[in-house]
């Protein structure tokens, strides 16, 4: 037998398509739409949320038979919040001006759906071990919306990816700038990224109903 079973590696693929937490459960959908204006946000984000939730659930799961029902949401802010604040740390650290790009919205990791809805419906009723996979096909389900956002404002609204201009100088205009292209400086604006995020969505949902149909 292998290090997972077909159980265990169903929490880290569900999420990345059938189960995906944005695009099916419809949560997280506030930083999808707040800082995917650059794919290196995006990117950091992710795995800023990939570490929260990944340690965060065998956290919750390691204590969840000394949590008292009562204070378990207090509990699961805090460690929540602890991590959230290494992370933040981190980044300013070692990518000071990414830092202040994200600024406000690392810290509201803390509340996000996902991590706060995975540590109430899996990690306390869980192992560590299958916490910890789930908190990783979760997150890793978050990050490939992100990205995809991600990727398609910057390249569209800013014609580079990263920060490098891959279709050319607009002010010189070479590469596709030559032609006439302009960028799409909507595709930068919190409104095209809710369109992007619905027509993921869209497609996502309409290829789970092919599937269904044609089983």
């Amino acid at each position: 037998m292998g290090l997972l079973s077909k159980k265990d590696t169903k929490l880290i693929t569900d999420p990345l398509a059938d189960n995906n937490p944005i695009t099916i459960q419809v949560l997280g959908i506030c930083s999808a739409l707040a800082i995917t204006a650059e794919l290196k946000a995006s990117i950091v984000m992710s795995i800023a949320v990939l570490f929260v939730l990944g340690v965060g659930n065998v956290v919750i799961s390691l204590m969840r038979n000394i949590i008292p029902s009562k204070i378990r949401i207090i509990v699961q802010l805090i460690v929540v919040a602890t991590l959230v604040i290494i992370v933040d740390l981190i980044l300013k650290a070692f990518a000071y001006e990414l830092s202040k790009t994200l600024s406000v919205f690392v810290g509201l990791i803390i509340t996000n759906c996902i991590i706060m809805g995975r540590f109430e419906a899996f990690a306390l009723a869980n192992g560590p071990w299958r916490s910890f996979l789930d908190g990783i096909g979760n997150s890793l389900g978050y990050a490939v919306i992100l990205i995809i956002v991600g990727f398609f404002r910057e390249l569209l609204g800013s014609g580079s990816l990263l920060g490098i201009k891959v279709l050319g100088d607009p002010i010189e205009k070479t590469g596709v700038y030559a032609f006439g292209y302009e960028n799409n400086g909507f595709m930068l604006l919190a409104p095209m990224a809710l369109i992007t995020v619905g027509i993921i969505i869209w497609v996502q949902r309409s290829r789970n109903e092919a599937l269904i149909e044609d089983n």
